[in-house]
């Protein structure tokens, strides 16, 4: 059974319990709610669609004020997704069938992730035949995009920009707005960039001799992301917009931006760094 009503006593097992083998789609709603009556039949074919990728449990707020109250129902329809007893999506209102479906994807562990999982690891280990399995493997199930973005990483590492851009720009709109998409477009980027330069020594030299020199430290960042050396690639374009934030369009500012987003926009490093652009922004 995919789906199956919810209430104060079976929430502990068919969806606490239940979510720690298989992520759970939580529907509050209530029988006069003109919303949630378009919504359930949604859900309720993506569970039957899904055969047991997930479980949807449905919880009438009418009858189970105490849980609505518990998980801070205040409108209907809201629908939470339960991983591992832990609410790690949520949304309200009747969203549309292909939305759902992108939200899904993110906690769904379909069999091509696992393929995925190998392939990369073989890759890592140095397999280059690995990039043909990953092929087959995006090839064999289309509609998986976090596959997708796996292999997208994978081509940038490789040099292979164009194909790595195809990949993205198709990807549907929902997904393309996706905080990982952002990153790897902005890696994509850069690494697109770095493609023409030389060596790192040859750009530390010419800052050290000539420390004003913006393009030579311009390009000194993007070695370094290149190479994973985020703080020092942050330093430099600070630098850059400490010397001169008129130079190639402010280049300084935007990139520091591009390299917050390759970081997912979160941690240590990039709060240190917002607080140093912002020292000089106001």
């Amino acid at each position: 059974m995919h789906s199956y009503d919810s209430n104060l006593e079976s929430f502990p097992d068919n969806v606490l319990e239940a979510s720690m083998k298989t992520p759970v789609l939580v529907d509050f709603w209530a029988p006069w709610c003109g919303p949630c009556q378009s919504l359930m039949p949604v859900l309720e074919k993506l569970a039957e669609e899904y055969q047991g990728d997930f479980k949807l449990a449905k919880v009438n707020i009418d009858e189970q004020q105490a849980l609505a109250q518990q998980f801070a129902v205040r409108s209907v329809p809201a629908v939470k997704i339960v991983s591992q007893g832990q609410i790690v999506d949520e949304f309200t209102g009747a969203l549309p069938e292909s939305e759902i479906r992108d939200m899904l994807a993110k906690y769904i562990v379909h069999q091509s992730d696992m393929l995925m999982a190998a392939a990369l690891e073989r890759y890592n280990s140095g397999d280059k035949e690995a990039l043909q399995s990953m092929v087959d493997i995006v090839n064999a199930d289309p509609a998986n995009n976090n596959i997708r973005l796996l292999y997208v990483d994978v081509l940038v590492n490789e040099g292979q920009f164009e194909d790595a851009r195809a990949i993205l720009q198709a990807l549907p709109e929902s997904v393309r707005e996706q905080p990982e998409v952002s990153s790897l477009l902005s890696r994509l980027e850069v690494m697109e960039s770095a493609a023409g330069f030389g060596d790192i020594d040859t750009y530390i030299d010419t800052v050290k001799q000539d420390p004003d020199n913006c393009e030579a430290r311009h390009q000194l960042s993007v070695v370094y992301i290149a190479n994973g050396r985020f703080e020092d690639a942050l330093e430099q374009l600070f630098e850059i917009m400490k010397r001169d934030r008129q130079f190639n369009e402010d280049i300084g500012r935007k990139d520091m931006i591009k390299v917050f987003d390759m970081l997912g926009n979160s941690g240590e490093l990039v709060g240190r760094y917002r607080k140093k652009m912002a020292s000089l922004l106001y």
